[in-house]
């Protein structure tokens, strides 16, 4: 029978599979890949002998990482079955067509967001939207993965003009660290937040925080720093829709 530790390790290498390689999981865990793989196998504790364990906060954190709900990296998924939480990824039309259903991003507790996200206002919810190859391929030229793709509803007026509550976002959920300016989806403990994030240095000594700006001048820019444990991006937002009404 297999103990907690290998059943992280298994559930480890079925997510460096989904991520395509070492080198990319290790990049979305912001370590390097040697780090990674010793943490996968179980390097031996020069002490014992014994592969080193894996500690809980660190099995936490992959999930986090990974999308997975609290508690993925511990259960044993060798026989198939699934936490059914997060939304599914885009998937191909049943139909045959070739078309791609990218579905809608569940607040209702996993995707890393450890338990329900609150969305401020959200006027209901686009549940997915089925669209051509073609039409991702000239709408949207830039993500990373296909599997990482969803779409968030727009939610709160503090976006404005931007985009309005109601609005469809399309998010890329494997853009999990803030590089470079733009526009992010992130939580705050259980609050989640579309916003601006720029990286601004500290200049009282060495680091960055993180500058939070709305489009809508009612809501004024504030600063998150960059060791916040309550702050997690969730997705970078690629492309919006904004509505009028006539």
């Amino acid at each position: 029978m297999r103990d907690i530790d290998q059943i992280r390790r298994d559930n480890l290498t079925t997510l460096e599979e989904e991520s395509n390689g070492a080198s990319a999981a290790a990049k979305l865990l912001e370590m390097s890949p040697a780090q990674f793989t010793n943490l996968r196998v179980g390097a031996k504790d020069s002490k014992t002998g014994k592969p080193r364990g894996m500690r809980k906060e660190t099995a936490r954190r992959i999930e986090a990482a990974f999308g997975k709900p609290m508690g993925w990296l511990d259960q044993d998924h060798s026989d198939g079955t699934e936490l059914q939480i997060v939304a599914p990824a885009p998937h191909e039309d049943p139909s045959g067509n070739g078309d791609l259903v990218i579905t809608e991003f569940d607040a209702g507790g996993g995707m890393g967001t450890n338990g329900r996200l609150l969305l401020e206002d959200q006027p209901g919810v686009i549940r997915s939207w089925n669209v051509s190859a073609d039409w991702l391929h000239l709408n949207v030229p830039s993500y990373s993965s296909l599997k990482n793709l969803c779409i968030v509803t727009g939610f709160g007026p503090s976006m404005r003009p931007m985009f309005n509550p109601g609005d469809p976002l399309l998010v890329d959920r494997g853009v999990r660290t803030v590089n470079h300016e733009g526009i992010y989806f992130f939580r705050v403990g259980d609050e989640g937040f579309i916003k601006i994030v720029q990286r601004v240095p500290e200049f009282e000594g060495p680091g960055f925080v993180y500058r939070i700006i709305s489009k809508n001048p009612d809501y004024p820019p504030y600063d998150i720093s960059a060791k916040n444990q309550h702050f997690q991006v969730i997705g970078k937002v690629l492309t919006v829709w904004r509505s009028e009404q006539f």
